[in-house]
């Protein structure tokens, strides 16, 4: 049968004609430099490809020849710690090879055939397995034990099994016996295509939060373990820095950073600092629990479309293993981009601002692969997708952010004037929201505080009240409030610069438990359900400043450790006793004035 050959080139869009059958998301070789494409339309003899390399240089009439199936990923140990490309081509070993850039058609192994892995057998012969079970585990990196997982989707019994040793992963580690006869050769190592997501047991409910030490996170806008978040911001609102502080301090066993479409600066940054990070749990470096793939800006667009389900689908193949994945997206808007340029070179009819009409689709084909989930192994894991959007010029009305908000639970809005005034995180708490706040209910009970929740919902109604008064006083000034009215401000005002603002470069700030977020929620409320008291009884606000904790609250951040919050507390019964003073002195008020 002939083989295709190429008709046409738009760029990385590719059309071959010829006799040769190719299937929709075929794996292609294109031209006399073995170029990677996919297939991604068929009609008649023609078939449309988009190239995952440049194209430059490629002529009319090269041959394409199909791999037989779809884009699949070597998973398996070996790949903590990896920084790859949109299409798991490990960058360390590129550039051994052939230097700073990245040759046409180049082809390396994802994962080292040849290093030595120590297996431990977890099964022994005549024991069952299906697809998922655990067959040994090896030691991946200090941090992460790799589970060696059973990867055919027939039922069987093991029949032959490697004892304790070291081994490389394409070695035989077992052999199993399916129900129809048939032998199967299990290795260390699994192929599976990007674009199929991988299957699970069961999906669970997602009421478990993902905990990040951001106060305004963990406390006002949660995000469960398996759920799904935006963060939508201009240039400069701090998306990457809120994304790196997530990726180093959540709570999530493994994390997948993908760097899709960014400019070279940034991705620059995130592979000098990543390395250099220590992870809080372990005291270890964070990339013994890291995977970086990285799809620059100046990178063929096709693969940075591809990227964001490879970095999917390695979280799934750890979720298997039963561990929480935490996936950091930055940008979904430089894929989203990528789908609109190879639309546009199909000359497919655009939607809203040149956007293909299945932008929608493939956001929730995306997003939809978050969740938490029991495997057939027995275990629990999570995937939690955590993806930035860059709007441009902050206009949140955008196709992009308006697709991506159908389809998340957690909207962290940043602000452009909140990042100018040096307010980080720039979370715009008027905008932002977390649809995960009752199915967290009974887990901050059971796991914070069971009034948690009750002093969480008292400063979101206070700072709603203040986006009120603050159009109020804009009009007729702050001096004709009330009383009543001119403490919200002041308590809102600290809440502002004492809770939600949080400082990255402290060492006690940086990072803030649950119980301590709790403590400086009650202490500010408390204060302020008192002084509203007082202030009811005829009591002026300006008497009660001058207990001076309007002007120290804002202060507990910076001076208080997370192995001194007791002295929260004690602060706490300081101010509550110079109100009662106040209380009392009130009692003797007569003609005279305050004694």
């Amino acid at each position: 049968m002939e083989l295709k050959k190429i008709s046409k080139i738009n760029g990385p869009v590719i059309i071959a004609t010829g006799e040769d059958d190719f299937a929709m998301h075929d794996l292609v070789y294109i031209g006399k430099n073995n170029l990677m494409g996919e297939v991604i339309k068929l009609e008649g003899k023609s078939a449309t490809i988009q190239c995952y390399e440049d194209t430059s240089g490629m002529k009319i009439g090269e041959e394409v020849k199909s791999s037989g199936g779809p884009l699949e990923l070597s998973l398996g140990p070996g790949m903590i710690g990896q920084v790859y490309d949109g299409i798991q081509r490990p960058l360390n070993e590129l550039e051994r090879i052939n230097g700073a850039f990245i040759p046409k058609g180049i082809i390396t192994n994802s994962l080292d055939e040849n290093k030595k892995w120590h297996f431990v057998p977890n099964l022994k012969i005549e024991d069952q397995v299906e697809y998922n079970f655990i067959l040994g585990t090896v030691k991946e990196t200090e941090s992460i034990t790799h589970k060696i997982m059973y990867s055919n989707s027939k039922k069987g019994k093991i029949i032959e099994i490697v004892p304790e040793g070291d081994y490389s992963i394409n070695e035989i580690i077992a052999k199993i016996q399916t129900e129809d006869g048939k032998i199967i050769n299990a290795t260390m190592v699994q192929k599976w295509p990007v674009r199929v997501q991988r299957p699970y047991k069961e999906r669970l409910q997602a009421n478990i939060p993902l905990l990040t030490g951001q106060r305004v996170i963990d406390s006002i806008f949660p995000i469960s373990k398996g759920g799904t978040a935006t963060i939508p911001g201009g240039f400069g609102t701090g998306k990457t820095m809120l994304q790196h502080q997530l990726a180093k301090w959540c709570d999530a066993d493994i994390i997948v950073y993908i760097g899709c479409g960014e400019r070279g600066n940034e991705m620059t940054q995130v592979l000098e600092d990543f390395p250099k990070l220590t992870d809080p749990r372990t005291g270890r470096p964070l990339m013994e629990r890291t995977i970086l793939i990285a799809n620059t800006s100046n990178m063929p667009v096709a693969a940075r479309e591809t990227s964001i389900y490879t970095g999917i689908t390695i979280a799934e193949y750890y979720r298997d293993m039963g561990y929480q994945v935490a996936i950091m997206a930055d940008s979904t808007s430089r894929w989203a981009e990528a789908l609109r340029e190879i639309s546009g070179r199909l000359e497919e009819m655009p939607a809203e601002e040149g956007f293909p009409s299945y932008l929608p689709s493939r956001l929730s084909e995306f997003y939809g692969r978050a969740g938490r989930t029991l495997n057939n192994n027995g275990t629990e894991g999570s995937v939690t997708i955590i993806g930035a959007v860059s709007p441009q010029g902050s206009d949140f009305s955008e196709p992009v952010t308006q697709n991506t908000r159908r389809f998340v639970h957690v909207f962290w809005g940043l602000d452009r004037d909140l990042a100018y005034s040096r307010h980080y995180p720039a979370i715009n708490w008027m905008i932002s929201y977390s649809e995960y706040i009752s199915a967290l209910e009974d887990w901050y009970d059971k796991n914070a505080q069971e009034d948690f929740l009750e002093y969480r919902g008292k400063i979101v109604k206070l700072l709603n009240e203040e986006n009120e008064l603050q159009e109020i006083a804009k009009v007729v000034g702050q001096d004709v409030l009330s009383d009543s009215k001119k403490l919200i401000l002041q308590t809102t005002k600290c809440i502002r610069e004492g809770f939600l603002q949080q400082n990255a470069n402290s060492e006690i700030d940086t990072y803030v438990p649950l119980l301590k977020q709790y403590k400086m929620m009650k202490i500010i409320i408390d204060i302020y359900e008192y002084s509203n008291k007082l202030i009811d009884n005829g009591i002026p606000m300006s008497k009660i400043k001058t207990i001076g904790f309007f002007d120290e609250y804002p202060k507990i951040k910076n001076e208080v450790a997370n192995i001194e919050m007791a002295k929260i507390d004690e602060l706490s019964e300081l101010y509550i006793s110079k109100l009662e003073k106040i209380e009392e002195e009130y009692k003797e008020f007569d003609e005279k004035g305050w004694k």
